[in-house]
């Protein structure tokens, strides 16, 4: 994709990956919006990168989204990039009792968030010369993690999605990605102190430069042998995935 002269909304861009894709993209010259729920962060975010903006939605409520689609439209004409990244991941019980509100609010933000936020831009989006969508999957999305199980399903299923939009949008001016990040140190599931997740710096400094490359899927090398895993002895691979993570 282009790297300079965007006009990008990024959800979920007051902490975290998104956050730190805003400040890279800021820091290359393009104007950024960012969006989420939490007002106190956008603020702070914003008033740290002179020039960016926010843009409060929640990616959980249909009338949300529309209000912010509407926002966008009217007040950055020249929006061209959407970066879908909010997302929450917390621990299930699969294989017990599920907490059916937290099952609904995984998939109402992973999985509905993206679908319906790019429903409402898209026309926007194919009406411009050049636009981008990326849509930040996971490399579970391909190896799930089992005590996080509807969080891995709502990633596997954002990546099929994101293949039908590909497909969907052949000969349009609008380029679909997939970004789909390692275990990183942010705040998801406590992993800012993990050792053995990829630090924020690292990963961000990577996928910026995979971005320019024009590939479809955005690959930092340590999510590689969870995306190549799919294949006839993949559930293998699983378990033994998931017995390293339990220790």
């Amino acid at each position: 994709m282009r790297m300079t002269g965007n006009t990008i909304f990024i959800t979920g861009g007051g902490s975290g990956i998104g956050q730190a894709l805003a400040s890279a993209f800021h820091a290359k010259g393009n104007k950024v919006i960012i969006g989420g729920r939490r007002k106190a962060q956008l603020e702070e975010t914003v008033k740290a990168h002179p020039g960016m903006e926010s843009c409060e939605i929640d990616v959980r409520d249909p009338d949300s989204i529309k209000a912010a689609a509407n926002w966008l439209i009217l007040h950055h004409p020249q929006l061209d990039v959407l970066i879908n990244n909010a997302g929450i991941m917390k621990a299930d019980q699969t294989g017990g009792v599920m907490d059916d509100e937290l099952t609904v609010a995984t998939i109402e933000t992973n999985l509905l968030g993206p679908i319906r936020l790019t429903s409402a831009l898209i026309e926007h989006l194919k009406a411009q010369p050049e636009a981008t969508i990326v849509n930040v999957s996971s490399g579970l999305a391909f190896t799930p993690l089992a005590f996080t199980a509807v969080y891995s399903a709502t990633k596997a299923a954002i990546h099929s999605w994101t293949m039908s939009l590909r497909v969907r949008l052949r000969g349009s001016s609008v380029r679909v990605l997939e970004l789909a990040p390692p275990w990183v140190r942010t705040d998801l599931m406590g992993g800012r102190d993990e050792p053995r997740a990829m630090p924020l710096d690292m990963f961000i400094d990577e996928t910026m430069d995979r971005l320019a490359f024009g590939v479809d899927e955005i690959l930092v090398d340590r999510v590689r042998p969870l995306r190549d895993n799919a294949g006839p002895n993949e559930l293998a691979f699983v378990e033994t995935f998931n017995d390293q993570m339990a220790h």
